[in-house]
């Protein structure tokens, strides 16, 4: 049976290139188009899609909101379709943390040049979509999280519970990463290892995920810079569109960033991060690889893990999309496969131990 998708989006333009897009797969089809969440949830009911594709801004009422009582109501996978805007990306943070499977961006100029350009990403994430466990987007509220500062303020402390040597700890993720950045993030503490991440999205959400992340953290979160000194207590998102590298100015840990060609048809690549932190850091490093559609991440773990670093895969259960971890795991660069709400205690037990590689589980 082919993938039944509704699509939701008060433009008229986006509507008929969306249909033209997705009935041009064999394994999809467009069941209904709504402008609006009012006619969108009359439809839903009638037609039973698998999949909605659901605009960010909307009148009547604006697709946040209508996510919101989706997820409550009626839970089913939905792929945001947002505008590269500050405010946008902003709005569709918060719909990957209400339970959206994914979004796609509306490109600003040429709408239909960019969106049959970006054909493969729209179709590719539809059929994930309609795959994924509803158990996994759908997401308890959860208490914000003030930042509680310690005597490090004032005087940093003269030696280390955790570790004798730098350590540091390098993440990638994509579909459903977000979220997943956000459960590891807010469990570290004030003074964890420098943190290097590689999260799959455009240019225009880094700043605001660094942002939002900032707000929730101990540690601090920010979009990172070429040549940023890596400190503890603070973590480096890749920026969109750019590589993120792992290298050494001396005795110091430095960021590079990069403009050359996509990796694993990905830029920012995780694997472009993890073979750049084998390179500089080898067994310093903890690598982690999480929930994530496609590959992207496989080899660069394995590189680590042969030059030492521990090395550590969400489980299945856990990811939205199992993709990326399984992988990783198959080519046998994984020493431990966790669940997600356990990955920040695996963090701080193998730095207490730097010296033993933990038992896989």
């Amino acid at each position: 049976m082919p993938i039944k998708v509704l699509i939701v989006d008060d433009s008229a333009l986006i509507r008929s290139l969306l249909t033209e897009l997705i009935n041009s797969q064999p394994d999809m089809t467009v069941v209904g188009v709504a402008p609006d969440p009012f006619i969108a949830r009359d439809r839903i009911k009638a037609l039973n899609p698998d999949v909605l594709t659901l605009d960010v801004e909307m009148p009547r009422m604006d697709g946040l909101a209508f996510l919101e009582k989706l997820m409550r109501l009626r839970p089913m996978p939905v792929v945001m379709v947002s505008s590269l805007t500050e405010k946008s990306s902003d709005i569709t943070l918060r719909a990957l943390e209400l339970g959206a499977f994914d979004y796609v961006t509306k490109p600003k100029i040429d709408i239909s040049k960019g969106l049959h350009e970006s054909c493969q990403e729209i179709v590719d994430k539809i059929r994930g979509a309609s795959s994924v466990r509803i158990k996994n987007l759908v997401r308890p509220a959860q208490l914000k999280v003030e930042k509680k500062n310690s005597a490090d303020v004032v005087l940093p402390s003269l030696n280390s519970h955790i570790m004798t040597t730098e350590k540091l700890v390098i993440i990638g993720a994509s579909t459903g990463g977000t979220e997943a950045l956000k459960d590891v993030l807010t469990a570290m503490p004030a003074d964890s290892p420098g943190i290097l991440i590689t999260q799959h999205m455009p240019a225009a959400f880094t700043s605001a995920f660094a942002n939002r992340l900032d707000r929730l953290c101990r540690i601090s979160v920010k979009e990172a810079r070429d040549d940023d000194r890596i400190l503890p207590g603070h973590a480096y998102i890749a920026p969109g569109d750019r590589h993120l590298l792992l290298a050494r100015s001396g005795a110091n840990y430095i960021t590079r960033i990069a403009d050359a060609p996509p990796v694993s048809r990905h830029r920012p690549s995780v694997d472009v991060l993890f073979r750049s932190a084998a390179n500089s850091a080898g067994k310093n490093c903890i690598g982690i690889i999480m929930t994530g559609m496609g590959d992207d991440g496989a080899a660069g773990m394995l590189e680590m893990n042969q030059t030492g670093a521990h090395t550590i895969a969400q489980d299945e259960a856990s990811c939205v999309v199992f993709g990326m971890p399984k992988e990783a795991i198959a080519r046998g660069g994984v020493d431990e496969i966790s669940p997600l709400s356990d990955i920040p205690r695996r963090i701080m037990n193998c730095l207490a131990f730097s010296g033993q590689r933990v038992i896989r589980v």
